[in-house]
């Protein structure tokens, strides 16, 4: 993961979770916060990254409950909170669903610029999201801190947020 201190904008967003519940980057306060943004019928990116953070918090042991992993639905259409819930559980306790609307999505996809396209549907009503696949990292205070994504083992992750978390 590499080092964005001061260059990102702190996390802010106010969306809901998979629960139903409006939730702000205040909810997460006093937690290491990582942000992702994906779908749950992605094919490959999602399903590989998430992964890799939970086999990360794994290795974290105990401390893993300091740590939230957000996942921001760029397909909020297809993704509800119920598929969100049902998709994040697989992952560990540590991972919450996002479900934002079209105005909160763009709005925290330009925060962070992070680019995603859904592609037209085929004859079936399926589609694929061309996204970005960067893995944002927040301190317990909200400023951002790290920026990771493809090629972050989960050993390496588990380390930087280790010394995130001061342990």
């Amino acid at each position: 993961m590499h080092d964005v201190s001061g260059l990102l904008p702190p996390l802010q967003f106010s969306m809901s979770d998979q629960n139903g519940r409006t939730v702000t980057a205040d909810s997460y306060r006093g937690k290491v916060v990582l942000l992702y943004f994906g779908y749950t019928h992605c094919p490959d990116a999602c399903p590989v990254e998430l992964t890799t953070l939970s086999e990360a918090l794994r290795r974290l042991g105990p401390n893993a409950d300091r740590i939230r992993v957000l996942f921001v639905s760029v397909d909020p259409q297809r993704d509800t909170a119920e598929v969100l819930r049902r998709y994040v559980t697989f992952f560990g306790p540590q991972f919450v669903g996002l479900h934002p609307d079209d105005t909160a999505l763009s709005a925290l996809t330009k925060r962070y610029r992070v680019a995603f396209h859904r592609e037209p549907a085929d004859r079936n009503g399926d589609y694929t999201v061309d996204h970005s696949s960067a893995v944002f990292v927040f301190d317990p205070n909200g400023q951002a801190r790290l920026l990771g994504g493809n090629g972050d083992t989960p050993q390496a992750i588990a380390r930087d947020l280790s010394q995130l978390l001061g342990t």
